[in-house]
């Protein structure tokens, strides 16, 4: 029944329409008319939409690479109560979208070890006389745990590996594995290793699949200028089936090169880099090579390619750098951006801190940092003076003004003294590897050089906001600040990495869930 009522304004006649009340068939309450003509619990009591669907449903999971069975061998990565579960849970129900419409769907809260999951579905079926019925069930998911193929291979025989790749880098320190891990961590590419092992001068790692160790060599060569070779052994040949298995070794060199070296480039490179040089600084190692000119502020990029064809060396590395004090400074230029980082030229005067108390030499540098240095502060470079360099590529420039001093970046030791022994706001996680029996040998004394090591890893992921770029730092949950911690972390000279970006170490426990009630009630009917 319609009821309209006219009203006249101006001229113009507005018409309010409002919609009567009908009576159910069955129980006789007044309701809002539909093509069944019957209110939501008798339709429901005459039809049930969710009858024949799965209610329980039985998903096979792996233990040890945490992963699930998708029938008949596929194995999928998936994090509780996520995205991918969840679809991959809907899907697991058969004849779902053939018979029903789903609305939406979504995890109910169990306990973390009891072995269920529980999904709520929100369902949609045409009944009656074009009438549509919306309702909600829960399908409860029965996890069984059964090792998969790979990981019931690896406990088996732990040394079954079907492919290995053997990174090394032929330099004196660890500060480029140490990088190299926490990208690894980072993009999980060593998620499918089954062993990873610290050896000398590198790290191997271990996969059961040949496929699972090409994609971690082409990942590396993304992050790192390396050139590889691969190689195969025969294991085993069966002549009636005429199957073959090998073991496949890759074998990956990273370049020598590292960040913070002094080079002295080659004169067909230099001249191919547009004369760059020949004294460059690497200041970036990616799947390229970045040097810096510290004299002019040119820079030039160098890929894998390139630089395997030439193979040189580094004329000094960061182990070999000195200590000065600053004197004076005068800029010569403008703050300039290379390569997004920011530089400003200035002529300065230094002093070896080992030579306070003994002699008066001053060298007059320019240097690329007069955006860092004041007076009073101190720097770490490398002394030309005093070097003794037997590079054969600087023996081919003739005539070539080699400087006194080339400084590399402002040093932040003073300061370090007073916050040594500290803990750190953040961390860092790491690989779970074996070590070597041959990296022991020395027992403390490579223990100490590993730990000094990691130490000045650390020292440059504060100073360096770009190296840290593509690194996950985590808040350290044992970091307390003490009343004197808290005026030293205060220091705005004193490099430290900002709490905005650490990330937070998340580890569940049964305290971080809330007793959510169960809203099994069912929707309403829409027309």
């Amino acid at each position: 029944m319609n009821q309209m009522t006219s009203q006249e304004t101006g001229g113009m006649f507005t018409v309010a329409q409002t919609i009567g009340s009908v009576l159910c068939c069955k129980c006789g309450i007044p309701m809002a008319p539909n093509a069944a003509n019957m209110c939501v619990k008798c339709l429901r009591s005459e039809v049930d939409i969710t009858e024949g669907l799965q209610k329980h449903v039985i998903i096979i999971h792996c233990p040890e690479c945490d992963t699930y069975l998708q029938p008949p061998r596929t194995w999928l990565k998936a994090q509780l109560e996520s995205k991918e579960l969840l679809t991959f849970c809907v899907k697991r129900l058969k004849n779902l979208n053939k018979v029903l419409r789903l609305i939406h769907a979504e995890f109910i809260w169990t306990e973390p070890h009891s072995k269920r999951l529980k999904v709520k579905l929100k369902v949609q079926k045409e009944v009656l006389n074009g009438a549509v019925l919306e309702q909600s069930y829960i399908v409860e998911y029965v996890v069984q745990d059964q090792m998969c193929e790979s990981c019931s291979r690896v406990q088996a025989n732990p040394d079954q590996w079907v492919a290995a790749v053997q990174l090394r880098q032929q330099v004196a320190h660890r500060r480029t594995f140490f990088y190299l891990e926490q990208l690894i961590l980072k993009h999980d590419a060593a998620v499918r290793a089954i062993r990873i092992k610290q050896m000398d001068r590198g790290i191997d790692f271990f996969f059961s699949n040949r496929s699972h160790a090409v994609k971690f060599v082409e990942f590396v060569q993304k992050v790192a200028p390396i050139k590889s070779r691969n190689d195969k052994q025969l294991v085993s040949h069966d002549t009636k089936s005429n199957n073959y298995h090998y073991k496949y070794t890759f074998s990956v060199e990273i370049s020598p090169i590292c960040r913070e070296d002094l080079v002295c480039l080659p004169p067909k490179v230099a001249s191919t880099l547009g004369n760059i040089g020949p004294l460059v600084l690497c200041t970036k190692i990616t799947n390229s090579i970045a040097f810096l000119d510290p004299l002019t502020l040119r820079n030039c990029f160098l890929d894998a390619e390139q630089y395997w064809r030439t193979n040189f060396t580094s004329l000094l590395s960061s182990k070999q750098l000195v200590e000065y004090i600053v004197l004076d400074v005068e800029l010569i230029s403008h703050e300039v951006n290379v390569s997004g980082s920011k530089y400003v030229m200035a002529d300065v005067q230094v002093a070896r801190v080992s030579d306070f108390g003994k002699n008066d030499t001053i060298f007059f540098v320019r240097t690329h940092l007069g955006h860092l240095l004041n007076p009073g502060d101190f720097a770490l470079g490398y002394d030309l003076h005093a070097a003794n360099s037997n590079d054969i590529e600087i023996d081919k420039y003739k005539g070539l003004s080699i400087p006194e001093v080339i400084l590399v970046k402002k040093s932040y030791e003073e300061r370090r003294i007073k916050k040594r022994g500290k803990p750190r706001a953040w961390k860092l996680k790491s690989l779970n590897m074996e070590v070597d029996n041959g990296e022991t040998r020395g027992g403390r004394v490579d223990l100490e050089k590993m730990n000094n090591e990691y130490e000045q890893f650390c020292r440059d992921l504060e100073e360096n906001p770009e190296l840290r770029f593509n690194i996950s730092l985590y808040r350290n949950e044992e970091y307390q600040k003490s009343e004197m911690g808290s005026v030293l972390d205060d220091d705005e000279n004193a490099p430290s990495v900002p709490l905005e970006e650490l990330l937070a170490d998340i580890k569940l426990s049964d305290d971080d869930y809330g007793e959510d009630d169960d809203d099994d009630d069912d929707e309403g009917m829409k027309e």
